[in-house]
């Protein structure tokens, strides 16, 4: 039970950080006016794409953006761009509703649409890069950046990051099949964990009657045993940080930031979710860096994490779907401003009951998926029927619980629409 806390709760604080970061950079992007214009222009591509799909041109398109000739087929269709809304919209409202990372669900819900997992991964990371590159003006004001924890820490994350994308794309030259059982398998044990560990949570917050969201972070003037113990491996060189904090400030040896930058950078080239969710816990809890310096030098590093990883490693295949990119760019964005002002007139125990049922659809999701494909490559003996039916089921299970969370989300906002304008206005 010890190991179940307190891996849950690194999660769990990793997940809300995601949000913070997620609600920051939507409320930067929906305020700024320059920012609104070149969301506008990002657009332009998608609008070319409808007239040229309309006027059956399609090859007008280029073959990375969204056409017909792609490695992995991703042509563009009005159908597709409305469930790209859709699942951005859903992803968004649980972001800005329950302050824990919605972007949990993308992946598994793409894959549900019947786009591959090798381009719901590549379309996914770069959706997390646009919207990094665009809201990252607002933590310049911050100075909180330590430049050498992130050069360092990049050095891992490009590594880590090359070296999932490489998996993930041997996985699909092998066999299609494989590539979308292994992405299956990583979700499922991700989610399943952090969704049962949610459910735990909420369980014992409502027996306590106590509310409140997803974990924050402590400001890291004081650090535990185990970062204790890093920082005084002596292993030059030795990088400092948190002058400003501690007299004379922190530092730790490269070699624990370089492993640290490998494991993010994995998931992200693995999962498609920027890595950010494990970033925060691991500078906060494991290497002892404080949290104002961890928030603006997270957010320095996910901007090249992602950028390289959704490029490098699945652009240039031809593994990203720009139109479905943007799709949920514009559904997120709306959803995280709409979430976030329902929390405002909803009880926060309530709010954490959301997110696990809305972690374990996910996992439900995923694991229902997974006996149709290891059927499908023979390696369990079960009918195609059969495999069928337990996808349905999962997919039905997931998009009835995420759709009926969205519904009472937006239900709720626009029943308390005259309170939440109040308490605007003040």
């Amino acid at each position: 039970m010890g190991f179940f806390n307190q891996w849950g709760k690194f999660m769990m604080e990793g997940a809300g950080y995601m949000a913070r970061w997620e609600i920051d950079n939507a409320k930067a992007i929906m305020e700024s006016r320059k920012l609104r214009i070149v969301l506008g222009l990002m657009l332009i591509p998608v609008i070319l794409g409808g007239i040229a799909f309309a006027g059956d041109i399609s090859t007008a398109l280029p073959d990375l953006l969204g056409g017909k000739k792609a490695y992995t087929p991703a042509f563009y269709s009005g159908g597709i761009f409305v469930v790209s809304i859709a699942i951005g919209l859903g992803a968004g409202l649980i972001t800005g509703c329950i302050g824990a990372g919605g972007g949990f669900i993308i992946a598994p819900a793409l894959m549900s649409a019947g786009i591959k997992g090798i381009l719901a991964v590549g379309t996914d990371l770069f959706h997390i890069f646009a919207k990094a590159i665009m809201g990252s003006v607002i933590h310049r004001k911050m100075g909180n950046v330590s430049v050498p924890l992130a050069v360092v820490f990049l050095v891992g994350a490009i590594l880590g990051a090359t070296a999932g994308g490489v998996i993930n794309r041997v996985l699909y030259e092998i066999n299609p099949v494989l590539s979308d059982a292994f992405i299956t398998t990583v979700y499922s044990l991700m989610l399943g964990f952090l969704g049962t560990y949610a459910m735990y949570d909420f369980l014992k917050a409502r027996k306590a009657s106590s509310g409140g969201g997803a974990h924050g972070g402590s400001e890291g003037a004081e650090i535990g045993a185990l970062s204790r113990s890093l920082q005084s491996v002596n292993v030059p060189p030795m990088v400092k940080f948190d002058q400003d904090l501690t007299p004379g400030g922190r530092q730790i040896s490269w070699i624990f930031l370089v492993l640290s930058g490998a494991l993010v950078g994995l998931a992200a080239g693995i999962m498609g979710v920027g890595g950010g969710f494990l970033t925060f816990p691991i500078f906060v809890y494991v290497l002892g860096v404080s949290s104002m310096t961890t928030v603006g030098t997270d957010i320095f590093q996910i901007v090249f994490t992602a950028g390289f990883a959704s490029i490098s490693q699945y652009a240039i295949y031809g593994f990203i779907f720009y139109t479905l990119a943007m799709g949920m760019l514009l559904g997120s964005l709306f959803g995280i401003q709409v979430g976030a002002m329902v929390t405002k007139v909803v009880p926060g125990v309530t709010i954490r009951g959301f997110y696990a049922m809305a972690v374990l659809a996910g996992f439900v999701n995923r694991i229902f998926a997974l006996p149709g494909k290891l059927a499908e490559m023979g390696y369990i003996p079960i009918s195609q029927g059969v495999g069928s039916v337990l996808n349905s089921i999962g997919i039905w299970a997931f998009f009835i619980v995420i759709g009926g969370f969205s519904v009472w989300v937006i239900g709720t906002f626009i029943k308390n629409l005259k309170t939440l304008k109040v308490e605007g206005a003040h």
